[in-house]
């Protein structure tokens, strides 16, 4: 069968085509409504980038508490760098970052995961393979006081998802892609984090692993309060799991609506999900 390539846009055509989008963006006004009242994170015109780079150009974020948010946009658009800069891996040229009311802008990692409580899933494999399970858990008390208080968060965790606990005496390294994802988010929760940063929860993993994770992130929400921020390469599975989504083009802030408002707009369906 002769493929119909008419429709195929090209990777610059999405960012060509996107960058009309971003040409007058949401105002912070329209950030302040989808988020309600007394937003818990708030970025205000944040410039940021690597070294001498500015990847981020005037970029404003504002989440509610308990809400998520999946950033959606074409590659090199800066989504990552947003998750970066809200935890401390990137220069910031201007701009806020606030959490509850507090100015995060420049504290380092540490200090944002052990002061603040933002803690950040990377998209890479990031357990130690040699580790067991539960000496995995315990490295994500690493900035805890005493040795003891991880190993009590692990014990939570192992109450939580018993398939981990079933696997706690074994090496990480014997685990499914599903399974390292868990222990991942699982490690990020043993400081009690109340904010999330989460760098493509799907990436490597085969779709029945992709369902898990996905309810994993929801229960998260919905039981436990957390607030998300995401970045997600399907962008369809991360806007129906996203309370709000935004659109980022060449660093800037192009849309942001609810997610299921995004997943119903025709230019976003056409350039990010695939028709």
């Amino acid at each position: 069968m002769k493929q119909d390539t008419d429709n195929i846009l090209s990777v610059d055509d999405v960012a060509r085509e996107a960058s009309h989008l971003a040409r007058q963006g949401p105002s912070r006004d329209d950030l302040a409504r989808l988020a309600g009242a007394n937003p818990v994170l708030d970025i205000n015109g944040l410039y940021a980038g690597y070294g001498k780079m500015k990847i981020l150009h005037g970029v404003d974020l504002q989440l509610g508490a308990g809400q998520s948010l999946c950033l959606i946009g074409p590659n090199g658009a800066g989504k990552s760098t947003v998750l970066h800069s809200i935890y401390g891996f990137t220069r910031i040229f201007g701009g806020r970052i606030n959490l509850a009311g507090r100015d995060i802008t420049n504290l380092p990692p540490n200090a944002k995961l052990r002061d603040a409580g933002v803690a950040y899933i990377l998209q890479d494999n990031s357990v130690f393979p040699d580790m067991t399970v539960e000496e995995n858990l315990w490295m994500g008390g690493y900035l805890m006081k005493h040795p003891d208080q991880a190993k009590e968060a692990a014990e939570r965790i192992f109450t939580k998802y018993p398939r981990l606990a079933q696997r706690r005496g074994r090496p990480a390294k014997v685990l499914s892609g599903g399974e390292r994802r868990l222990l991942e988010i699982s490690r990020a929760l043993v400081m009690s984090p109340e904010v999330l940063l989460v760098d493509e929860p799907s990436i490597g993993l085969e779709p029945r692993f992709i369902d898990m994770v996905f309810e994993i992130l929801t229960d998260l929400q919905k039981s436990d309060g957390k607030t998300i921020v995401m970045v997600e390469q399907n962008a369809k599975k991360g806007l129906q799991f996203a309370d709000l989504g935004y659109v980022l083009v060449a660093g800037q802030l192009a849309m942001a609506a609810s997610g299921d408002e995004l997943l119903d707009h025709p230019d976003v369906g056409r350039l990010f999900l695939g028709g």
